[in-house]
């Protein structure tokens, strides 16, 4: 208790592995930042000089294309790709389930609007018109950016929907009396007629100055987003969410983070400067913590983030996943692994799969992959072992900010979830395809090649109807390998049913899938692979 009412306060000697701590490492051309609770890393971004993050970015942009049989328009908002926007997003939307309505103070209950339906957007947005639109999920792999005409802007307490007249409370905020007292607060507020309020979960405890501060801030920057919309052409960005650094001190102002540590003096400072302007107390959290070598690797989370490009990953109890992103889906296998020691083998597998389950939600978040997740679970005899992993599974994604959805596990032993995706996953930003294998993750092996090489010749030979001379065969080493031991009749009796020799060269340098035959007199090259 003394060591966190002297870290809350800024005294003492941070530790970084006790709690809730944001470690950053600023770099010339690249900044990281960890969220590590309890020593466990939980989630790792990257930001790298001249990177474009437009996630939560608003646009004026043109409608350039309407497909009808997509229910959906393209929109040009000055990228490389158009926007992508759905007709059910371009839908005025109706308060999420997690927010309770909250009436305006002395508004009346007025007629509800006419409903508009997908069959309208195309008239109310036709093509060439001018639209304004939000990032909800930034361009992934070949596919551009999807966008929503339901814009909102988040301060530290409040979100602003200016093109919403609606008033919301979370409904995490739980305790009945706080509630009626949030209510009150919410509906003194000066909010401008058509624009509306989401209240979060953090203004719990917060005074009704707080809010008064955080909606003039976020009317102020609303403010200026209409003067650059209503003085410039289309396409063009309008607003844009702050760079990682500060998008983190942000993260750290509204979540319960014990503190920061930064291993850059200079970025230490900025931080502190932001975190002032809202809060003293937070400022004193915000740590300089020189390093010679990576602060990752200081406190010994280094190799927590090389484990997070692994196929594989162990777990505690001696069991095992094994990770596959491909373009559909992610797919989790658990196995026992070295579990093997338990009498009680149901114990055993609940024990596997449990500590799976925990593992698969943290590695989800740690990775930045989403889409459809499918869980491979080591099967049970037992519905209620069944049911404790799934719980174990709902448990762990609380901490996740990003939407998930999970299904009961199956007859046949599959867990089924979503997992909301807004970015490029961590390993398709640092990572790219192998040129040799193309993505595959594979490589022919040399009897593979030694078959290959046998057909291409036949058919070169056959193709010089007996008029080529010696020819000279170039591979890779290993192939070469299997050339001289397995296969060595097989070439000898090639050679035998050629006018001329068969002579083999190999370039280790080549790879294993390429080579090349090559007419010995002329030089010319009559085959390449």
């Amino acid at each position: 208790m003394i060591k966190r009412i002297r870290r809350a306060l800024g005294l003492g000697t941070p530790t970084p592995l006790e709690g809730t701590s944001l470690v950053i490492n600023s770099e010339k051309l690249e900044r990281r930042v960890a969220l590590i609770e309890d020593g466990s890393l939980e989630e790792y971004n990257i930001e790298r000089e001249g990177d474009l993050n437009i996630v939560g970015g608003i646009f004026k942009g043109t409608v350039k294309n309407i497909e009808p049989g997509l229910k959906a328009m393209f929109v040009d908002i000055g990228l490389d790709k158009n926007a992508f926007l759905h007709f059910w997003d371009a839908i005025p939307a109706a308060l999420d389930s997690g927010l309770e309505e909250i009436q305006r103070d002395g508004q009346q209950k007025k007629k509800k609007p006419k409903r508009i339906s997908s069959k309208d957007i195309p008239s109310i947005y036709p093509q060439g018109s001018e639209i304004m639109i939000q990032v909800s999920k930034g361009p992934i792999g070949n596919k551009g950016p999807r966008v929503t005409t339901n814009i909102s802007l988040a301060g530290r307490y409040l979100v602003l929907m200016p093109y919403s007249d609606q008033f919301g409370i979370s409904r995490k905020v739980d305790d009945p009396k706080e509630r009626q007292r949030l209510r009150r607060i919410m509906q003194k507020l000066q909010v401008p007629e058509g624009m509306g309020i989401i209240m979060r979960t953090v203004a719990t405890g917060q005074r009704a100055r707080h809010f008064v501060r955080d909606l003039a801030m976020l009317l102020e920057q609303w403010y200026a987003v209409e003067d650059k919309r209503d003085n410039n052409p289309a396409p063009l960005c309008v607003f844009r969410e702050p760079d990682l650094i500060e998008r983190s001190v942000r993260s750290f102002l509204t979540d319960n983070l014990g503190q920061v540590l930064c291993d850059d003096e200079e970025t230490t400072n900025q931080m502190r400067e932001l975190a002032g302007r809202i809060s003293r107390r937070a400022k004193r959290r915000i740590y300089h913590y020189p390093s010679r070598q990576s602060i990752f690797a200081k406190i010994g989370i280094q190799k927590q983030i090389d484990e997070a490009f692994s196929r594989q990953v162990w777990l505690k109890c001696g069991g095992y996943l094994v990770i596959d992103e491909t373009e559909a889906m992610i797919t989790v296998d658990v196995n026992t692994g070295r579990n093997k020691g338990s009498k009680d083998v149901d114990k055993m597998l609940l024990e596997t799969n449990v500590e799976a389950a925990e593992e698969v939600a943290r590695q989800l978040r740690l990775r930045n992959i989403g889409g459809l997740v499918v869980v491979d679970f080591i099967d049970m005899r037992h519905r209620r072992d069944q049911q404790a992993v799934y719980r174990a599974m709902k448990e762990r994604l609380k901490r996740d900010k990003a939407k998930t959805q999970v299904l009961q596990i199956s007859s046949i032993g599959l867990m089924e979830m979503t997992r909301q995706r807004l970015n490029e996953s961590l390993r398709d930003s640092l990572l790219e395809p192998c040129p040799y294998c193309q993505g595959r993750g594979r490589v022919k092996t040399p009897m593979t090649m030694s078959v290959e090489v046998q057909r291409a010749l036949n058919t070169v030979i056959q193709r010089g109807e007996g008029q080529l001379g010696d020819l000279i065969i170039v591979v890779n080493t290993e192939v070469l390998n299997r050339f001289k031991n397995e296969d060595s009749t097989l070439f000898v009796e090639l050679e035998r049913a050629h006018s001329g020799r068969l002579t083999f060269r190999t370039d280790p340098t080549l790879h294993r899938e390429r080579f090349a035959i090559i007419e010995a007199d002329t030089d010319k090259n009559l085959h390449q692979a």
